[in-house]
């Protein structure tokens, strides 16, 4: 049982984060508590904090809707928080679709469904673009583009609120993910996973690799959901450069020499 907590313990962590998020808010909703309400989107805590999606609010400004004063202060510490400490970490510890995108890697491994050299290729670079578009679309027609079609937001207001037809979205992403590209929304598509993965070049907390301790298993590509984040393992040691790794912290359960590990960067480490 320790050897099992020890391999998922950042698994376990994660998953334990974002439910109890998703708990919380939708306790707001459903018995009025004051603790964290709203939804992932734009939300307040204990009826004071307001926490905003920076990128939703970007989206807003560019659709030309006023935003209140409130929900730019909440964006921006969001932002900053993510800048400076958790880097892309939403997208492995609070987003609900890592969720969905986890169970549909985990089935791929489990049914050995690959492309057999056959699978649909999409650049990793196509989620840049796609916030690039995100912004042109909600300027040309005036609504926040991605939110209107995200299965991410459809997914954790359909938790707190009900899901509707919002699950067919959800649907899609599992089903892309399953049979057309492994970890194809979150590791391709998805603007807002780009939009942090831009933040999260700079952030402080980060995964750490010993050359010396490395005995090139490869278990660590096996598991990343973006692989090419670890170029420079088992070449030397130092803490992973780009701003595309998810902080999930999968390496490092995977890992039995510790080669891998969470460290903070200090500013004076960043190139």
């Amino acid at each position: 049982m320790h050897g099992m907590i020890r391999e998922y313990r950042f698994m376990i962590s994660r998953r334990t984060v974002q439910i109890a998020l998703l708990f919380l808010l939708y306790a707001g909703n459903a018995y009025g508590w004051t603790l964290f309400v709203g939804n992932l989107s734009s939300s307040k805590i204990a009826d004071r904090l307001v926490l905003a999606d920076p990128f939703a609010v970007l989206q807003i400004f560019a659709a030309g809707a006023l935003v209140s004063s409130e929900a730019v202060v909440g964006a921006f510490i969001v932002l900053l928080f993510f800048l400076i400490v958790g880097g892309r970490s939403f997208c492995s510890w609070v987003c609900p679709v890592n969720l969905v995108a986890d169970l549909a890697d985990w089935l791929r491994k489990s049914l050995r469904i690959d492309g057999g050299g056959s699978e649909l290729r999409v650049s990793r670079h196509v989620r840049y673009w796609a916030i690039g578009l995100t912004i042109g679309l909600s300027l040309l027609l005036g609504v926040a583009a991605f939110e209107s079609i995200s299965p991410i937001a459809m997914l954790h207001r359909g938790i707190i609120f009900g899901m509707g037809l919002g699950w067919t979205a959800v649907l899609a992403v599992f089903l892309f993910d399953l049979l057309v590209v492994k970890n194809g929304f979150c590791g391709h598509l998805c603007p807002l996973g780009g939009f942090y993965a831009l933040l999260g070049r700079y952030s402080l907390v980060r995964v750490a690799h010993d050359k010396e301790k490395c005995t090139l298993c490869m278990r660590c590509f096996d598991i990343c959901p973006e692989p090419q984040v670890l170029e420079t393992v088992g070449k030397q040691s130092g803490y992973i450069q780009s701003g595309e790794c998810n902080n999930c912290g999968r390496c490092a359960e995977v890992c039995d020499e510790e080669a891998m590990g969470f460290g903070i960067r200090f500013p004076s480490a960043i190139t």
